[in-house]
């Protein structure tokens, strides 16, 4: 989970790339901290980024494919 310890470094934000789940290989639309809805392990990837393939990040068979989702937005 992202943590921070003073808040007047981050702004709220509704950006829309916060609701897309992505699947692995696909490419970062944006710089920030992607976590995977599976199993909750967090990655930084820069924008045009591939995000990891199944092989490069493997949990276990009961927590569902890897996908990605976008926590945190580095503008």
């Amino acid at each position: 989970m992202a943590v921070y310890q003073d808040s007047s470094f981050l702004i709220r934000c509704d950006h829309f790339d916060f609701n897309m789940i992505l699947v692995p290989g696909t490419r970062a639309s944006v710089s920030g901290i992607y976590r995977c809805i599976g199993c909750g392990h967090e990655i930084v990837a820069e924008k045009g980024q591939l995000l990891p393939e199944h092989d490069e990040h493997i949990h276990g068979f009961e927590l569902g494919p890897t996908r990605w989702q976008l926590i945190v937005l580095v503008l």
